[in-house]
């Protein structure tokens, strides 16, 4: 029998490739508005599909299903699905077909979103909107370019294909994650360059998506402290001076996961949550302690959590979905992964 709840500002991953009993009963708290899903929980399309048809029955239709599918290192599903390329892999092809290279990110970004629609996910964490700097092996390859300009003409592009095939975007880490060579899975890196750089160079392919009307955006877990004390993820200056009243964006902010160690410096669980959301987040991630997520959930059960909020999630929900057996028969979906395999044979 499914169970229709407002959607809460938690999202939360499970265990293995189908709901446990006690999953069950955590979903139906109030406060969960979303599940995200890993390589763990996926064996092929017609099993995860399964399991997002069990979530689905166990909470709501509100409930909003996500992945990391960028392409790359980054690509929780494969078998069944097509391998996408890594970002940086568009950049020979920009160099010697700059209309190409914008056609097959599009292309990529149409046939990654379109495979995921057909299983019953709303939307994938990408594109990256990152400037490689050279230094970071977190983001590295995951980079479009090393050169805003092109980062926002590959991540527009990629983008269209999404949005054409009916999925919002996210993009991500902003204000930008290429300057340190920290990760922040592991730890709180420290970017010590000025704002103005930042602005110049990093926040270029953000402010170009935000105008083009981006959907959703994830901050960093890195301090910027030539402006505030405390990482992205949980500051007002940038979520709400920056991202909110100077770039005018309208979407919804989810936060980074707030198990990475880059978001221990606000203490325990409960209080990362409640720091995030005070700071502006619409939505905080909690993966791989499913005691903590319940620890921050309960704690969350008496949160004022304002109407527009709510509206901003729920202009992530998938806009339309096509049979998975008619999506594979279709001549566009033969072309996208004609341009995805030729992509693939250079690198």
């Amino acid at each position: 029998m499914s169970v229709t709840s407002p959607m809460g500002p938690v999202m939360l991953d499970l265990e293995g490739i189908c709901l446990n009993d006690h999953e069950r009963k955590v979903l139906a708290h109030p406060c969960v508005g979303g599940v995200i899903l890993f390589t763990r929980n996926y064996e092929t399309p017609e099993q995860v599909s399964m399991l997002i048809d069990e979530i689905r029955s166990t909470r709501g239709s509100d409930l909003l299903i996500t992945v990391d599918q960028e392409g790359g290192r980054v690509q929780r599903f494969r078998p069944g699905l097509t391998c996408l390329p890594a970002a940086a892999s568009y950049a020979d092809s920009y160099r010697e077909n700059t209309a190409r290279a914008l056609e097959q990110a599009a292309s990529a970004g149409w046939l990654m979103a379109s495979e995921l629609l057909a299983l019953g996910v709303d939307f994938s964490f990408a594109p990256v909107l990152d400037v490689d700097c050279g230094i970071s092996e977190i983001i590295g390859d995951r980079a479009f370019s090393d050169r805003p300009e092109i980062v926002s003409e590959m991540a527009l592009a990629f983008r269209s294909g999404m949005n054409r095939a009916g999925m919002a975007a996210v993009g991500k880490h902003f204000p930008g994650h290429g300057g340190v060579a920290l990760d922040s899975h592991l730890a709180l890196p420290e970017d010590k360059r000025p704002f103005e750089q930042i602005l110049a160079r990093d926040l270029l392919p953000f402010r170009k998506l935000i105008d083009a009307g981006l959907e959703g955006i994830m901050p960093a877990h890195v301090v910027y402290s030539d402006v505030d004390s405390r990482p992205a993820c949980f500051s007002l200056f940038w979520i709400e001076e920056v991202l909110r009243r100077r770039f005018g964006f309208a979407g919804a902010v989810f936060s980074d996961d707030l198990s990475m160690e880059g978001a221990a410096f606000a203490g325990g669980y409960a209080e990362r949550a409640k720091e995030a959301l005070a700071a502006g987040c619409d939505m905080v991630l909690v993966c791989n302690r499913p005691a903590a997520a319940e620890e921050v959930l309960e704690s969350l059960r008496d949160w004022d959590y304002e109407r527009v909020r709510r509206k901003r999630l729920l202009a992530m929900r998938a806009r339309r979905r096509v049979e998975r057996s008619v999506l594979l028969g279709s001549a566009q979906w033969r072309r996208a992964v004609d341009d995805i395999e030729q992509l693939n044979a250079r690198v």
